[in-house]
């Protein structure tokens, strides 16, 4: 670019320059999947909870009827699992989360016509719990952890703590304007934005592919290439960089026959059990004792917010830990909800509260990250959403028992502390399944990119 000088002469070099970073993709997935998990998690996972009483007050429902809406979209997302994880291994993410948050979109929006239990089932349910299975979580984990081999604990924490953010800054904000308006305003104006902001991110920001397939490598490593690779030669580039930190890629049924794989469902199962129990019940126990709503949603918003930096600290410690040691990083982790728990049935004090949500946070900002992070270390990146959709399939039914179990002790005891005892003891016994959960031997065949199953 040439620009004239006052006496009109052309001046050899421009004055100024600018140039745009050059930032790899896979950053901008990283960005793009947490701004839809913080606005869709917001309502789905932590908006419900602000929400709950109104609903089930103003519709006549129990709480335990109030709790199958969300158990509905769990058990959908057991079925939906290994068809969304296999069509994202195969085809790539874009058209899977361009869906999902379509649906997103179109479920809050229907909301504001909710009138009796079916339809409130039909749209918050199945509709709304359709969509974030297949546009949230999966599809989003899946294409973080094929961009990124290095960085993927703090790419995937980076993805969490957008997620947690949900918990921070929308929940209270639905909160708010149930109180003021009532949930159906809220619902609307959620599905709105999902729609006007959602649906360019999920088109723009991922690609259908592995980096290799455009000529780079995962965390944008840059490395000797030859001058004109071709996708082979790229591809067997990406993993030997993968094999430096001893990833090896396995097949979904080379994954199953291994006993991390079975143990790692098993603990994770018993994590599934607890978080819908909080997201849902959480502000329907705080109100049971006399607090406000909106500080009942601060308050909630405690244990998300106690998360955000063990989020980013797990993924950071576990890209610089041995596959082997991040075992213990896991089971850290659920000894500090463990104790949480423990502590709060020791004292039940408004105190207590704030030190069982803080622990409680702690914990589950680390799961948030490890438990991809371990996935994709210990069975690679080729079969990364089969591997973990067929694992949400089997962690499915506790995650759909565990609330209506809990409004069930509620309507029965009127109380939700027998709940809280069982979780508690549940939480120490993965507390111990973690520590042997070794990585597994590679398998006795490599298979190619391509053979998923």
């Amino acid at each position: 670019m040439t620009i004239p000088d006052n006496s009109g002469s052309s001046a050899k070099h421009s004055r100024f320059k600018f140039k745009f970073p050059d930032i790899f993709m896979g950053w901008w997935t990283v960005l793009g999947g947490g701004m839809l998990a913080l606005w869709g998690h917001g309502y789905n996972a932590y908006g419900i909870s602000a929400m709950f009483k109104p609903i089930s007050e103003e519709l006549g429902f129990s709480r335990a009827d109030t709790s199958v809406a969300s158990s509905i979209g769990r058990l959908e997302g057991g079925i939906e699992g290994p068809i969304t994880g296999w069509i994202t291994d195969r085809f790539g993410a874009r058209w899977v989360v361009f869906s999902g948050v379509f649906l997103i979109s179109l479920a809050l929006i229907l909301m504001s016509v909710v009138n009796s239990l079916w339809s409130f089932y039909l749209i918050w349910g199945i509709m709304l719990g359709t969509g974030c299975n297949i546009a949230l979580t999966l599809p989003i984990d899946t294409t973080i952890s094929n961009w990124f081999v290095k960085k993927r604990g703090v790419a995937l924490s980076i993805k969490w703590i957008f997620s947690g953010m949900s918990g921070v800054a929308i929940m209270p904000m639905i909160a708010w304007m149930t109180t003021t308006y009532d949930w159906r305003v809220a619902c609307t104006f959620g599905g709105i934005v999902m729609a006007v902001v959602g649906l360019p991110i999920a088109w723009f920001c991922f690609r259908p592919h592995r980096p290799e397939y455009y000529g780079l490598l995962p965390d944008g490593a840059r490395v000797k290439l030859p001058e004109k690779p071709d996708r082979q030669s790229m591809l067997e580039k990406g993993r030997e960089y993968a094999s430096e930190i001893k990833e090896v890629e396995f097949t979904l049924k080379q994954s199953m026959r291994t006993r991390a794989f079975w143990l790692m469902v098993l603990a994770n199962s018993i994590h599934g059990l607890v978080v819908p129990v909080m997201s849902i019940h959480c502000i329907p126990f705080l109100t049971d004792r006399g607090i406000d709503p909106v500080q009942a949603a601060a308050m909630m918003s405690l244990w998300i917010t106690a998360s955000l930096p063990t989020r980013f600290l797990g993924g950071l410690i576990a890209d610089r830990i041995p596959t082997d040691k991040l075992r213990f990083l896991t089971a850290s982790a659920y000894f500090l909800q463990a104790a949480g728990v423990f502590f709060f049935l020791r004292y039940q004090t408004d105190t207590s509260i704030y030190v069982w949500f803080v622990l409680y946070g702690f914990g589950q900002g680390i799961l948030t990250t490890t438990q991809g992070v371990t996935r994709a270390r210990y069975f690679g990146r080729k079969a990364f959403g089969s591997i973990q959709g067929i694992s949400q399939m089997l962690q499915t039914p506790i995650g759909v028992v565990a609330p209506i179990y809990a409004g069930w002790i509620y309507d029965t005891t009127g109380s939700y502390m027998s709940a809280f005892v069982q979780f508690a003891v549940l939480l120490s016994v993965a507390t111990v399944l973690a520590i042997f959960i070794f990585p597994p031997k590679p398998p006795e065949k490599i298979t190619d990119i391509g053979q998923i199953f």
